[in-house]
C-alpha cells in the first residue's frame, strides 16, 4: 500500500493543486460562501477521518446545551437516506448515520439534522417552529459553501497535518495551508501527561499563527460500561473473557483499554454497515461472553445482537492541563464567540 501510495504522487500533486484553486476562488469571493444570522461552530479536520471530531462535537454540546438552544448538522456518513432529515423518535442509525444517531440518543434536548448540503440543511433548520440559536457543523471544514462564524481543527497527535501529505500519496484532505481558516487548533488523542516542552515542540511544527488558539486534548474512558438496562465496572470485566468489536478509524486504544490476555478483538472499517454475516461471526466468537463495542458502533449493533450480552464503552475529550491551554480557557472562547456573536453577517 505505501508503494502504491508513492507511485501515485503525480496525482495528490494534482489534487493539491485543484484544492488550491478552489479555496483560492472561494478566498476572493468569486465561488460564493452564504453566512447566516447566528453563531455558527464547524468542527473538522484537514485529513480524511480518525480525529475524533463525535467526542468534540459532544464537549461543545456539553458546554452550550444548558445556556442555548443548540443544533448539530451533519451530513450524515453512509446512512441510507437522502437529503435533509430532523431526526425523530422513529430515526435510526440506518437514517441518520451512526454519529447524528448517536447524538440524537444521548442529549435529548438538541435537534439533530443531516444534510450533505450544508446550507440547505442550515436554512431548514432555520425554518423550523423551534429554531435552533447555535449550529454546530459536524465535519465541515471543507464545506466552504457555508461561511461558519467560529473553525475548530482538530488534528491527532500520532498523525499530525504537518507530517502528513495530499490524497492520495497521504491523507490530506486539502493542503496544510488550509490550517490557517482556524480560530482554534486542538490536537487530540495526546498522551494525557503531555508535558510542555512537547506542546510547544508541536506548536512550531504546527506552525500556529499569533491570532489562534492551540489546545491539547486525551480520550477518557469511563469507568463503566453500558448495555441497554444495565451497567458494570471497568475493573470488573476486565479479566473476564469478552470480544472486543470495533468498527472506527483508529480501534487500538480501544483495544488496548479493556482487552486482557485472551480477549478476542475484531475490527471492521470505519462507519461498517454490518451485515448478516457480520453479525453471526460476532456471535460465534463471543459464545456466551461479553460483547463490547464502541458507542458509535453500539448504535448499529443494538437489536441484533442479545442486549445481555452488547455492551459499550462511552468516551469523553479531556483536556490536557497548560499555562494558555486548559479546557477553561477554551470553554471561555467557545461562551465568548457564542455569547457577543449574534450574527455572522447575512446571507444573499
Amino acid at each position: 500500500m505505501n508503494l502504491l501510495r508513492k507511485l501515485l504522487f503525480p496525482f495528490a500533486i494534482l489534487y493539491g493543486l485543484i484544492t488550491s484553486i478552489r479555496n483560492f476562488l472561494f478566498d476572493k469571493g468569486i465561488l460564493k460562501s452564504y453566512s447566516f444570522d447566528l453563531p455558527i461552530i464547524a468542527v473538522g479536520n484537514l485529513s480524511v477521518g480518525g480525529t475524533g471530531k463525535t467526542p468534540q462535537i459532544e464537549y461543545l454540546i456539553r458546554l452550550l446545551s444548558d445556556k442555548y438552544k443548540i443544533a448539530t448538522l451533519s451530513r450524515g456518513y453512509k446512512r441510507q437516506s437522502k437529503g435533509f432529515i430532523l431526526a425523530e423518535a422513529s430515526s435510526n442509525a440506518a437514517i441518520l448515520g451512526d454519529e447524528p444517531f448517536q447524538f440524537y440518543k444521548k442529549f435529548a434536548t438538541i435537534q439533530v439534522a443531516v444534510d450533505a448540503d450544508r446550507k440547505n440543511g442550515i436554512e431548514q433548520l432555520l425554518s423550523q417552529q423551534e429554531k435552533p440559536e447555535v449550529i454546530l457543523l459536524d465535519d465541515a471544514f471543507q464545506h466552504r459553501k457555508v461561511k461558519a462564524g467560529f473553525y475548530i481543527l482538530l488534528t491527532s497527535y500520532g498523525d499530525l497535518y504537518s507530517d502528513d501529505f495530499m490524497l492520495p500519496t497521504g491523507n490530506l484532505r486539502e493542503s496544510r495551508s488550509g490550517a490557517k481558516r482556524a480560530n482554534v487548533i486542538i490536537v487530540t488523542k495526546c498522551p494525557f501527561n503531555l508535558s510542555l516542552e512537547q506542546q510547544y515542540d508541536i506548536k512550531n511544527r504546527l506552525k500556529v499563527s499569533e491570532d489562534q488558539e492551540l489546545y491539547f486534548t486525551f480520550i477518557a474512558y469511563e469507568d463503566f460500561i453500558y448495555a441497554e438496562n444495565r451497567k458494570i465496572n471497568v475493573n470488573e470485566i476486565q479479566s473476564a473473557a469478552k470480544l472486543l468489536v470495533a468498527g472506527i478509524a483508529k480501534p487500538e486504544p480501544f483495544f488496548t483499554y479493556l482487552q486482557d490476555t485472551n480477549d478476542v478483538c475484531l475490527s471492521f472499517p470505519d462507519h461498517h454497515n454490518f451485515t448478516d454475516k457480520d453479525i453471526l461471526e460476532i456471535k460465534n466468537l463471543a459464545q456466551n461472553n461479553i460483547i463490547i463495542t464502541t458507542e458509535k458502533d453500539y448504535v448499529r449493533l443494538k437489536g441484533s445482537l442479545p442486549s445481555e450480552q452488547l455492551f459499550y464503552l462511552p468516551i469523553q475529550s479531556s483536556f490536557v492541563s497548560g499555562p494558555e491551554t486548559s479546557g477553561d480557557n477554551f470553554d471561555k472562547t467557545i461562551i465568548d464567540y457564542v455569547g457577543t456573536s449574534t450574527r455572522n453577517g447575512k446571507s444573499d
